[in-house]
């Protein structure tokens, strides 16, 4: 049995999410199908698996899956296979490369870290209607960066943890948390940490927001963090406005990612 990871990306906005769910279309279903379609094997053999789940309408211009092959495929004929997944697939996901790894890699548990871009613009931009929240209030950037510093002290992010999810631990350790403006009237919010809970970065940026637009002071966002209560938080932001950007992994298993050929930021 031989493992390969594929390097892709989508826009999210036709599905609910990465993972397969019952009665909608997700990204998993789509590449499931061509799996079978490429390979001619039955889905419980080329079942592909993701390095996380993201949320209905949530986009990704860097993912990365692993699925097992009976046998090895020969490297010459790679890049015909992902000539056969865009050409099955909708045009609204591509697989950019396909490599070998170590059989003990796995997209998701083994991955170091992740990052996710939140992005705003301030006005109304037709063709960043689908991948940009445009909100009504111009929001004090500078107190929503003193606010996400403060996300880099904790651990425990409850309180931006969806309910009644069914995960062991609430701990994520974030490395960066920070709201840059990269062209005039357009930002991002990037945040960087070993794993995500499930609505945490929307959950966050909504609650930072509420810094931004004078609603809830610094020390109320530390408070709401402190509380262990999502119910403290504020609502989760439009989803439209949030990419997944980057995935790391440990070097010497194979995988050698190709991001900075295909993600420009």
């Amino acid at each position: 049995m031989q493992r390969y990871f594929i390097e892709m990306a989508y826009d999210g906005t036709n599905y609910h999410g990465w993972q397969v769910q019952p009665n909608a279309v997700s990204v998993q279903e789509l590449m499931n199908d061509a799996l079978c379609k490429i390979f001619r094997q039955p889905k419980e053999i080329t079942y592909i698996v993701g390095a996380g789940r993201t949320d209905t309408g949530v986009h990704s211009d860097y993912f990365v899956a692993h699925f097992d092959l009976p046998e090895a495929v020969a490297p010459e004929d790679i890049e015909h296979i992902l000539f056969k997944f865009n050409a099955i697939l909708p045009s609204d996901i591509s697989v950019f490369s396909m490599q070998p790894v170590d059989e003990k890699m796995h997209a998701r548990f083994s991955a170091m870290s992740r990052t996710y871009h939140y992005r705003i613009s301030l006005r109304k931009i037709p063709n960043l209607r689908l991948t940009h929240f445009n909100p009504y209030f111009v929001p004090d950037f500078a107190k929503m960066n003193e606010a996400a510093k403060i996300l880099l002290e904790y651990t425990d992010f409850t309180s931006f943890a969806r309910l009644h999810a069914d995960t062991k631990t609430n701990d994520c350790f974030v490395s960066k948390a920070e709201w840059r403006e990269v062209s005039p009237g357009i930002w991002i919010f990037e945040i960087k940490a070993n794993r995500f809970l499930r609505n945490m970065v929307r959950a966050v940026v909504g609650t930072l927001l509420e810094v931004g637009r004078g609603k809830m002071t610094i020390e109320q966002f530390r408070a709401v963090i402190d509380a262990k209560d999502r119910c403290k938080a504020s609502s989760s932001a439009e989803a439209r406005g949030l990419t997944l950007i980057d995935i790391e992994y440990p070097e010497g298993k194979g995988f050698v990612s190709n991001r900075d050929l295909f993600v420009r930021l």
